[in-house]
């Protein structure tokens, strides 16, 4: 397993499929399933290039099956903390330590940028995240935002890193 920042060279539809199949994974029964089912090929593909955000991804013999997105907090209430925007693998690499190696690397990479506050949101109801974030040094706090997605209401929870 090799986690770097990602390169122009690497190929963003297998990143934004990362996301795709992700999402259809851990949101099932979350998200409802026919906006799941309906997320189009190459979703994310364009927001990888947004130039303030820096992102990682996890290469596994040659394959890219992770990544993780960060950035300095894009809420002005949070001013001066890292935020960590996105950490996604596909589906049979979680569960076996790229998550982890994953959320370590974008978190040094965020201490390297001088900051020593991190956060990140989780959907409320996801609580395999949850409690991976809380086993990996996260805390929730009661820092809450609204979401809609697919016609569904759905509550993010703030986490904030403690180790």
């Amino acid at each position: 397993m090799e986690i770097r920042y990602i390169t122009p060279a690497d190929d963003r539809m297998a990143i934004s499929r990362v996301y795709e199949e992700s999402w259809k994974h851990a949101y099932k029964g979350i998200i409802p399933q026919d906006y799941l089912d309906s997320i189009p090929e190459g979703s994310w593909a364009t927001v990888l290039e947004n130039p303030d955000w820096n992102t990682l991804v996890c290469v596994d013999h040659g394959s890219i099956v992770g990544t993780s997105s960060f950035c300095k907090s894009r809420f002005n209430q949070f001013d001066g903390q890292g935020e960590i925007i996105s950490i996604y693998l596909l589906p049979d690499y979680m569960g076996k330590g790229f998550g982890k190696a994953l959320l370590e690397s974008a978190l040094a990479e965020l201490k390297k940028q001088g900051y020593k506050d991190v956060f990140l949101w989780v959907l409320e109801e996801n609580l395999g995240a949850r409690h991976f974030y809380e086993k990996e040094g996260f805390s929730a706090t009661d820092d809450d935002l609204n979401d809609n997605i697919g016609g569904k209401d759905l509550r993010e929870i703030r986490y904030i890193y403690g180790g």
